[in-house]
């Protein structure tokens, strides 16, 4: 659910200060998540905390409006499972070793 418009956007009012502030080479660090991506953030660095790590983003013209929790995902997809999943890796690991034979043997 997004915010009211008659509110307005929410932008955190350290992590504006530390824009004003900020030189464009060097990432800002931010737990602020929920702050609006505004145009004066354009072309600058943040990095992003998603409750374990920190995530680089380079804000651009086509993010401005949204939020800058959008582009760091908190949860790590690894793969799906299941028996037709460990068939594929393992037909795909056979054809991998048989390629570095044969180009061994060339």
């Amino acid at each position: 659910m997004t915010r009211s418009s008659k509110k307005g956007p929410y932008m955190d009012a350290k992590l504006m200060k530390k824009v004003s502030k900020a030189v464009r080479g060097k990432p800002i660090k931010t737990w602020a998540r929920n702050s609006t991506i505004s145009p004066e953030m354009v072309g600058y660095a943040f990095a992003v905390h998603n409750g374990k790590d920190f995530i680089e983003v380079q804000i651009a013209e086509e993010m401005v409006g949204h939020v800058l929790g959008e582009f760091s995902p908190t949860k790590k997809f690894t793969r799906h499972g299941g028996k037709m999943q460990k068939e594929i890796e393992a037909k795909a690991k056979v054809a991998e070793m048989e390629k570095a034979k044969a180009a061994k043997a060339a």
